[in-house]
């Protein structure tokens, strides 16, 4: 999860996606421009998990100058394996609910997450935030953008492919405008947007399989998977209302933000379930992959991109997150899929990007 901080948006993963405030908040100069979700997908969140990638879509900002000598394929290389990463969290949560308990393998996620994070500062030798006030805002973000959703989805992938979650994150930026057309007044509702939104629940109903009466679907672990998507717009609002402008680099905030959602989910995790038994090898390393690289390295890539290409180009990663998620169940998972998952998915994409379109400026006479 992170903290874009662009003209428009404040973000935080995991997986975030994943793909996403009034004014840019300050950061140390040697961070001069903060990154984006989600996760989201988020993942998040991010994201993560994003999210991004929230459905809080990023304006335009001017990307970083690449220095002398710079390779043009670089800021794509990292674009792909980011998308990579977060479009295989799915199937990371999947196989870490085969030996953990969901709010376990939530646990996990936030906790190596938040160590490669709080590595990062170390070594940078930044501070986490110190006002009380922040840390109050924050306690409320991790519940809404990491503990909650991130505790969602593993619950739903019990009972549903890791394919079809990946494509129920991808109703992120849905939820999102839809949303901030009551929450946020400066978000103003146009048609395409509209038109956007209206596609994008279309291509939910065909993944489903509306018209078959959802038949072969399981209705309680899809709504899981889509609760935990809309918990991310829901935290990105209360975000930007509370949080922007809030002194701190994106990293700060957002290792911050999963230290508390560590604390929250060790103690959901102490009263719901049990200590597990034993440690199987897969499960644990796909809970540590999910945490370390999905929440940790795959969002100081994320900073690095928003800095060189600008946010709404690195925001681009949210639509490649389901088609990842979707081919890596079937091909490492076996999981079954039908011609409506992947016609679905590319209309609810389709519906998304409608949505984050804004209305070009028209010069002042």
């Amino acid at each position: 999860m992170s903290y874009e901080v662009d003209a428009r948006t404040v973000c935080v993963m995991s997986a975030p996606a994943a793909h996403r405030p009034s004014h840019p908040a300050p950061t140390p100069p040697s961070d001069p421009l903060p990154a984006i979700p989600a996760g989201t997908t988020t993942a998040g969140p991010a994201p993560a998990d994003a999210a991004t990638a929230a459905g809080e879509g990023a304006t335009t900002a001017r990307p970083a100058r690449r220095r002398p000598g710079t390779l043009l394929l670089d800021w794509r290389v990292r674009f792909a394996v980011l998308s990579v990463v977060w479009g295989f969290s799915f199937l990371l949560i999947k196989v870490g609910t085969e030996g953990y308990a969901p709010f376990q393998v939530a646990l996990g996620r936030v906790l190596f997450g938040a160590l490669a994070l709080l590595s990062v500062l170390l070594v940078r030798r930044e501070p986490l935030p110190r006002s009380l006030r922040t840390w109050g805002h924050l306690s409320v973000a991790a519940l809404l953008l990491n503990t909650v959703p991130f505790s969602l989805f593993a619950f739903a992938e019990l009972r549903i492919p890791s394919s079809l979650a990946g494509i129920c994150n991808a109703t992120s930026p849905l939820w999102g405008m839809a949303l901030s057309l009551v929450a946020l007044s400066e978000d103003r509702p146009t048609r395409r947007r509209f038109a956007g939104l209206g596609l994008g629940f279309l291509g939910v109903l065909t993944v489903l399989g509306a018209w078959q009466g959802f038949s072969g679907v399981d209705a309680t672990g899809t709504a899981l998977a889509l609760l935990a998507s809309l918990c991310y717009p829901i935290g990105w609002i209360y975000v930007r209302r509370t949080l922007a402008g809030t002194p701190g680099s994106p990293v700060a905030m957002t290792g911050g933000q999963l230290l508390l959602s560590t604390v929250q989910l060790t103690l959901a995790s102490a009263v719901f379930t049990s200590a597990p038994t034993s440690f199987p090898l897969w499960p644990t390393l796909s809970v540590i992959a999910l945490g370390a690289l999905g929440t940790g390295m795959a969002l100081q890539m994320q900073y690095g991109l928003v800095k060189e290409v600008g946010p709404t180009t690195a925001q681009m990663v949210t639509y490649f997150i389901p088609v990842i998620a979707t081919t890596a169940g079937v091909l490492v998972l076996g999981e079954q899929l039908h011609w409506n998952t992947p016609v679905g998915a590319l209309i609810v994409l389709a519906g998304a990007a409608l949505t984050q379109t804004r209305p070009t400026a028209r010069p002042a006479p």
